[in-house]
């Protein structure tokens, strides 16, 4: 059932994009704000953060339990449907990714350093060749924030484990957003920014290492695993807090050479963005098919 949910949602996703804006979910804004004020940096802060996340997963986890096998399943498969419409994202990667390039092709360094910001979440550099290479590594870690994460945890627990990736992403944004106005109010950073990495990083890591191994199948695979092996052995001990990096890492050894090295500036970008696009799209096809045979074979729900 999951997987017809999924190859819906999927499907459903590239008709409605003029309602992404709907998955914001800024009504959880007031909520997370409140948690966050309650919030410090020791064990009790990182038990509060998980709760603050687990509330608004909580209903939809009981609503999947009780109208599973109600009527051959089809509320549950249309409320499936609808959960991962608004766990997906909130932004289309692929969209994004194409409206940068085209800004790059315009001539509107606005709108491409726009882009940019949020492609990285944090400011670009100004340098284009490392401005490049760090869309190509937030190409790759926003496509197991916004896309695969919440599509392995929709297979493994249905609506309520989507609904719980994005919840963590959700929360870990509104900190950094919170952590950055209160570091220039007060000239301090929180400490309830670590503990929301932290309990996103959680949730994140499982994903995290399937989609490093998955670029490396749908690339370069032993330039994927050789440089997601030496990057992870030198930083095993961060465990949780190098989801990033690892996705980061792999999916730039899977690209092979780099692809921000050469030739004019303007197609520097161009390249390093399609590159990493076409990757992640792959790498998709390589995930569907996989979670295709493991649902025949029943190891998937």
């Amino acid at each position: 059932m999951n997987l017809l949910a999924l190859l819906l949602g999927l499907f459903v996703e590239r008709f409605l994009t003029h309602l992404f804006h709907l998955r914001e979910a800024r009504w959880l804004d007031g909520f997370f704000d409140r948690g966050l004020r309650m919030l410090g940096g020791g064990l009790l802060s990182h038990l509060g953060a998980i709760l603050v996340v687990l509330v608004p997963v909580i209903p939809v986890a009981a609503f999947a339990l009780v109208f599973r096998d109600t009527l051959l399943g089809l509320p549950y498969l249309v409320f499936a449907v609808l959960m991962l419409l608004f766990s997906l994202g909130p932004r289309d990667l692929e969209d994004e990714v194409d409206d940068y390039i085209s800004a790059l092709h315009s001539g509107d360094s606005e709108k491409a350093g726009r882009l940019a910001k949020e492609l990285l979440e944090t400011e670009a550099p100004k340098d284009r060749g490392k401005r490049a290479l760090a869309i190509e590594e937030a190409i790759f870690v926003q496509s197991n924030n916004r896309l695969f994460g919440v599509v392995l945890w929709f297979i493994v627990l249905g609506p309520a484990g989507a609904w719980l990736f994005r919840v963590s992403d959700m929360f870990r944004r509104r900190a950094m957003f919170e952590a950055g106005r209160a570091a220039e109010e007060q000239g301090e950073t929180p400490a309830y920014l670590q503990v929301t990495q932290r309990v996103h990083g959680i949730v994140a890591w499982l994903p995290a290492r399937v989609l490093a191994l998955s670029f490396a199948l749908a690339g370069s695979f032993e330039s994927a695993v050789a440089d997601w092996r030496g990057y992870y052995q030198d930083c095993a001990e961060n465990f949780f807090e190098i989801n990033d990096d690892v996705v980061a890492c792999a999916g730039m050894g899977a690209l092979g050479p780099p692809t921000a090295g050469a030739g004019d500036s303007g197609g520097i970008e161009i390249r390093a963005a399609r590159g990493a696009m076409q990757l992640v799209s792959r790498t998709l096809w390589v995930w569907l098919t996989a979670i295709a045979v493991l649902t025949i074979f029943g190891f998937a729900v």
